[in-house]
């Protein structure tokens, strides 16, 4: 093998430059990407960030147009031209709303529907997801797939029937014939159902190996890891029967039971229509629903399904 002595002066120079560059450059990470390649993906992300925001706007400005406008007196909803900021700032719409409509009856109606609609199709549709997804019984495909076609039903096609079935067992003009036909949800069904599944069986049968029982297994094992499942189905529970008003305006005659957006309709004469109140109680009632989801919100996590595992 030829060593350096030997080799011409021009190469030997080029060897040992090149051996020196070698021993002074420290060998790349492995796992640490370039700085270009970070830079380039920084600057091809900023015109996506530009649209995001854009949207965002977009979606945003008629919320904030009808924020705003709760707050303008009615001479000045419809003066030309249209400001989005009121000129002259006023809370009457907001007072003339409580004075007017009965807002605690109404809120305590609205809440009793929600939260106890809300706790039971959240257990109700877990329980449902949990045996569809870790029960292999003759038939439960099947049945999954005639719960998901219900939700081909428009709504209407099914007011009659079940209007009927709550006549007849005694729930008519009652918080109960509200609540009992909304417990059970093909969505919540489905998406716990297909949570359940990306857990590892592994985690089951170690907790059956334990001891553990299936009330156990699904109460003090599942559910914890569903919390993320859990708690954004009880987001939309909520929203949804807070906000329902065809099913209530149908069920509900007496107006001590009236839920919120039953009684907001009528606020809304046949020809009059007093905008102010209307968009003070609006706003009022939306109250509950924006702090259910900043309070929910941080729950939305991804769980670890392969907690309790070993490699």
């Amino acid at each position: 093998m030829a060593t350096a002595a030997n080799l011409p002066p021009a190469v030997a120079d080029e060897a040992a430059v090149g051996a020196g560059k070698t021993a002074a450059s420290p060998p790349a990470s492995p796992g640490k990407k370039p700085r270009g390649n970070r830079e380039a993906r920084a600057k091809a992300s900023v015109p996506l960030t530009v649209v995001t925001w854009l949207i965002a706007a977009i979606y945003a400005f008629p919320l904030l147009w009808f924020l705003l406008s709760s707050f303008k007196p009615g001479s000045e909803l419809f003066s030309y031209p249209l400001s989005m900021i009121p000129r002259e700032w006023t809370f009457q719409g907001f007072v003339d709303a409580w004075e007017r409509v009965d807002f605690a009856q109404y809120f305590l109606n609205t809440a009793t529907v929600s939260i106890v609609t809300t706790v039971l199709t959240v257990f109700f549709s877990a329980c449902t997801g949990y045996a569809l997804a870790k029960y292999n019984n003759k038939g439960t495909r099947l049945f999954f797939v005639c719960i998901l076609a219900t939700t081909m039903l428009p709504t209407e096609v099914i007011l009659n029937p079940t209007f009927s079935v709550i006549r007849d067992l005694g729930l008519y003009n009652s918080l109960a014939g509200i609540i009992v036909p909304s417990v059970l949800t093909a969505t919540g069904v489905f998406m716990f159902r297909q949570f359940f599944l990306t857990v590892p069986d592994d985690l089951l049968h170690s907790a059956r190996i334990d001891g553990a029982s299936e009330l156990a297994i699904f109460f003090r094992i599942m559910l914890p890891l569903s919390k993320p499942i859990l708690f954004t189905l009880a987001i939309f529970s909520f929203q949804w029967r807070w906000n329902d008003y065809i099913w209530p305006l149908i069920v509900l005659n007496d107006p001590k039971w009236y839920t919120l957006q039953v009684a907001l309709r009528s606020i809304v004469g046949a020809e009059n229509i007093d905008w102010p109140v209307l968009l003070g109680a609006s706003v009022i009632s939306l109250l509950p629903l924006v702090f259910v989801f900043f309070v929910f919100q941080k729950y939305v996590l991804n769980a670890d399904v392969s907690a309790g595992l070993k490699d």
